[in-house]
């Protein structure tokens, strides 16, 4: 266990979609208070209502008590507000998978908190230093913190220093997502794709071409990985759960920093993205969901 100075009560989230208010929910339910900035009114009560409904969940599903859902929906405040994040300990970056909108977070987040505040990140692939450089004057304090989704239920989170972090810095990360957040957490290297995106895009990618190729089905390529190879889902059915959209920007990531085929978007993924077909948050991507 960490010392109670390793330890945080104020908790910023940057961004409220998915993984933002994922990452929101955890530490309300943590006894940590919460302030999620978004970017305008329609979308903080988007994110207010995703927090209400995953809890509602929770509790529908025994996971939760009544009283804790209440708790930690009051200890959540949403906000179109970003000057909120001033009074935070740790703030950490949950926006679109976009090296513009996060660099931006950054420095606008350079400017806005405390000297002291950690500054994590929970992108999937964009190289950490790149944004503790954004950081300017606190790049020192920037560190990434890579959730999964869903983040409930999900128990690994990588943390990865850049050539920039302190170590001290990365301690504090790794003692609050353990002894805080209870989750299992991993470090990983400050590259592209990081540990666990590294291995897995090139196979969900290899399986997108088999499909566009026309050599299986997707049902058959799913179950076949399920049952022959005991993975909880397929790699399509994954694919479209973690976000088209989301994959391509890892996959464009891995690609520009290693220009190596196997990293490389496939045709078909590319016109899905455009066609804002993205999978299961749009109703349709690899398969269709009514």
């Amino acid at each position: 266990m960490g010392s109670s100075e390793d330890t945080f009560s104020r908790v910023g989230v940057v961004g409220g979609g998915i993984m933002g208010t994922g990452i929101a929910e955890v530490c309300a339910r943590a006894d940590l208070d919460v302030v999620l900035v978004e970017v305008n009114d329609a979308a903080t009560d988007l994110a207010r209502e995703r927090i209400a409904h995953s809890i509602d969940r929770a509790v529908r599903r025994g996971k939760l008590e009544a009283d804790q859902a209440q708790r930690a929906l009051d200890a959540v405040v949403c906000t179109s507000d970003f000057d909120s994040l001033a009074g935070c300990e740790i703030v950490i970056e949950a926006v679109v998978e976009s090296k513009p909108a996060k660099l931006s977070v950054f420095e606008r987040l350079a400017q806005t908190v405390g000297d002291d505040t950690i500054l994590g990140s929970n992108t999937s692939s964009i190289p950490i230093v790149d944004l503790a450089v954004a950081a300017g004057g606190r790049s020192r304090r920037v560190v990434g913190m890579h959730f999964f989704n869903p983040v409930p239920v999900m128990a690994l989170v990588e943390i990865i220093p850049s050539l920039l972090t302190d170590d001290d810095v990365t301690q504090r990360a790794r003692h609050f997502v353990t002894d805080q957040l209870g989750k299992d957490p991993i470090m990983a290297p400050d590259r592209a794709g990081f540990t666990v995106n590294a291995l897995l895009i090139p196979y969900l990618l290899a399986a997108i071409r088999m499909f566009e190729q026309g050599l299986a089905t997707a049902e058959d390529i799913d179950r076949g990985m399920v049952q022959g190879c005991a993975h909880p889902m397929g790699p399509l059915a994954l694919a479209d759960l973690i976000g088209l959209d989301t994959v391509m920007g890892v996959a464009e990531s891995l690609y520009a920093e290693h220009r190596e085929q196997l990293y490389a978007p496939p045709p078909l993924l590319q016109r899905l993205v455009a066609a804002g077909l993205l999978g299961r948050k749009t109703g349709r991507g690899l398969y269709s969901y009514g």
